[in-house]
């Protein structure tokens, strides 16, 4: 049996005795692991979509992540891996780990770079037409411009939840991050519900609106976003293993997904009706009442505001976790055990948090690259490598229709991304 990377084993001696991780905590971590600043897009894939598709696609992509992560769990137990990049090493060797590796880095930077720029947007804006909370609030000055309001955050507020060693260790954090997440949902639904009765609501789409073949293809480019609204897969082993068993992991599975595939869906319908065609691809520029002239109270605004920044706060550590994890194993992989060498530790987290808190300084936005993610690192590690694992079979326990499947999610994965990061491209130029 392989070192257990993200607990148990040889190494969970070494480590203080903790309580036996929960199926409850489990749920937390990984719904909080789901809802991050996907939660945000999703009324305006429900404008792209129509109401109708954009339901269908919810539930579709949630039913093929279930599966996905049941290919992964499966195959896991049967071997000796007890990582995402270990399993694609036993299937794959050295550069299907080296893959896995790869787009863990690449969406978890990109996620963590994303979420400290949006709480950078609500504390301190992003200029004299949009100012922040924090602002609004005490006027500007220096310490609430957004390079000191985030390096506050960063310091007190995720630098101590980055310590923990054990992912199981946040479900407390987890619990309060996914109760904000149905706070905002709340907020925004009464919000919704209070303008349907005053009648200042607009009729939704029930379906696209189809105006040529690009707009055809324009479709194409809500999916991924919904794709990354879904992927956790990346914390599948680090929550899954430290669980203990594979079945009480997909039972966690199962009910955050139903969870969070419910909140998607009630802050999409209720969002869009809000806004209507208005709705912005991040939703939280519409709750910035200097910019969108919404009627909304100042309170309810800094509330649905504030609660959304305070639940990126508490998932940054979890997406922080896989990504540590993940980096120590592809530059140390013959070292101790991460959570045992303390110098190590430190100076991975401290150099992560620093490169993150620094490009999100230096880059206004990166909406465009988190497109891009869902179209490719984040399907990869959804539907794409377990997909792959699962045709491999090299335990032999793949049955036809895990094969035909797995064959069935790739290719629809593969297509998709394709059209998706071409009509992305088209957009940009055109």
């Amino acid at each position: 049996m392989a070192p257990m990377i993200y607990g148990g084993g040889a190494e969970e001696s070494l480590l203080p005795r903790r309580r036996r991780p929960s199926l409850a905590g489990a749920v937390f971590n990984v719904a909080t692991s789901i809802i991050g600043a996907g939660i945000m897009s999703i009324p305006a894939t429900l404008k792209v979509l129509g109401v109708i598709p954009a339901f269908v696609m919810i539930v579709l992509i949630g039913i093929v992540v279930e599966i996905s992560v049941e290919f992964m769990l499966r195959f896991t137990y049967s071997g000796d891996a007890r990582t995402y990049a270990g399993l694609m090493r036993e299937s794959f060797g050295r550069w299907g780990a080296v893959a896995v590796q790869i787009c863990v880095m690449i969406t978890n930077l990109g996620c963590l770079i994303m979420y400290l720029i949006i709480i950078g947007d609500v504390l301190s804006g992003t200029g004299e037409d949009h100012l922040g909370v924090l602002q609004e609030w005490f006027g500007v000055h220096w310490w609430n411009i957004r390079a000191v309001a985030l390096l506050f955050i960063v310091v007190f507020v995720m630098l101590p939840l980055l310590l923990y060693r054990r992912v199981e260790s946040l479900w407390l954090s987890s619990a309060v991050s996914v109760a904000l997440a149905v706070v905002f949902v709340g907020i925004c639904s009464g919000m919704a519900i209070a303008a349907l009765i005053q009648g200042q609501t607009q009729t939704p789409r029930l379906l696209p609106d189809l105006n040529g073949g690009l707009s055809f293809f324009n479709l194409f480019t809500a999916i991924p976003v919904i794709v990354t609204a879904f992927t956790f897969h990346f914390n599948v082993h680090a929550i899954g293993v430290e669980l203990g068993k594979a079945s009480d992991m997909m039972s966690a599975v199962r009910i955050a997904l139903i969870l969070c595939a419910a909140i998607y869906f009630a802050i999409g319908i209720f969002g869009y009706l809000l806004f209507g065609e208005a709705t912005m691809d991040d939703i939280l520029v519409n709750f910035d009442q200097s910019s969108s002239g919404s009627s909304l109270t100042s309170l309810l605004n800094d509330i649905v505001r504030l609660s959304y920044a305070l639940h990126l706060m508490l998932v940054f550590p979890l997406l922080n976790f896989s990504l540590r994890t993940n980096i120590d194993e592809f530059l140390f992989s013959k070292r101790p055990h991460l959570a045992v060498d303390n110098k190590r530790f430190l100076i991975l987290t401290l150099a992560l948090l620093a490169l993150a808190y620094i490009l999100a300084i230096a880059i206004p936005s990166i909406w465009y690259l988190f497109q891009f993610m869902g179209s490719t690192s984040a399907v990869c590690l959804a539907f794409i490598f377990p997909g792959a694992v699962a045709l491999r079979d090299i335990h032999g326990i793949s049955s036809g229709r895990d094969k035909i499947i797995a064959s069935i999610m790739i290719s629809l994965a593969v297509i998709t991304s394709c059209i998706a990061i071409s009509t992305n491209i088209y957009n940009m130029v055109v």
